[in-house]
């Protein structure tokens, strides 16, 4: 009995191309088409399982439908002397009815009732006007996305224009009244720092002085004293 032939349409047919710098993870899509009208199931295989992430690697595809395959492949160091060996293959059998087990069914399948597809690798560099093209594309891009996210019409009529700058102004004189209510404080703070080490000072001043009149007028104070006391016993024997 011959091979059956592939029954998915694949999209593209052979080759696999990824297009560098390769410093950095480069995706390609593998489209599975089922025209028939029986359930297909599909695995993929690769030659490099290292190098590749394939999601989804395996899975069932409904009559008429479209499953797309994104093919991810791993940073490496790219030598343009150097070419690709490496290749997948998309496997894929008929889904007998009420079949529901995935695995069970690849495991139970024969050889005959398996097709399959080999598409190799290819790698690019982009060239100088390519990235060019691609710059420009990317500018292009980029001003289209911001004139439809501002309108219809791609640019800002006059009143909503003076609406910016009068919020833009706004805004202005804003963060310059706080940057002058920031200096008002520093200021602030600094005259009552300077304040309370003057109060300090005058304090520590009129401690002193009030401590040395006290010292001078204990001797005066005694003097009094000894002088009452002398004329109280001279007046005593005086009588």
């Amino acid at each position: 009995m011959s091979k059956l032939e592939q029954i998915l349409i694949l999209d593209p047919p052979n080759d696999l191309r990824f297009r560098g710098p390769f410093t950095d993870v480069v995706t390609t899509n593998l489209m599975l088409s089922n025209p028939s009208d029986r359930r297909v199931c599909f695995k993929v295989k690769t030659t490099a399982p290292r190098r590749y992430c394939v999601r989804p690697n395996s899975g069932f595809i409904d009559p008429g439908t479209t499953v797309t395959i994104s093919v991810m492949l791993q940073p490496f160091d790219y030598d343009p002397n150097e070419k690709s060996k490496h290749k997948f293959m998309v496997q894929t059998i008929f889904v007998p009815p009420s079949v529901t087990d995935l695995e069970a069914l690849w495991k139970d399948a024969k050889p005959d009732d398996l097709m399959d597809s080999k598409l190799r690798c290819v790698f690019e560099m982009p060239s100088d006007s390519d990235k060019m093209n691609e710059l420009e594309s990317s500018k292009a891009a980029t001003v289209l996305n911001s004139s439809k996210a501002d309108g219809t019409s791609g640019a800002l009529d006059d009143t909503e224009m003076r609406k910016v700058l009068e919020e833009c102004k706004r805004l202005q004189t804003e963060v310059g009244k706080l940057h002058d209510e920031n200096r008002q404080l520093k200021d602030e703070g600094l005259r009552m720092r300077k304040a309370n080490q003057f109060d300090s000072s005058v304090s520590k001043s009129s401690a002193m002085l009030s401590k040395e009149p006290a010292s001078k007028s204990l001797p005066s104070l005694l003097v009094v004293i000894a002088a009452i006391f002398i004329g109280f016993f001279l007046g005593k024997f005086v009588l």
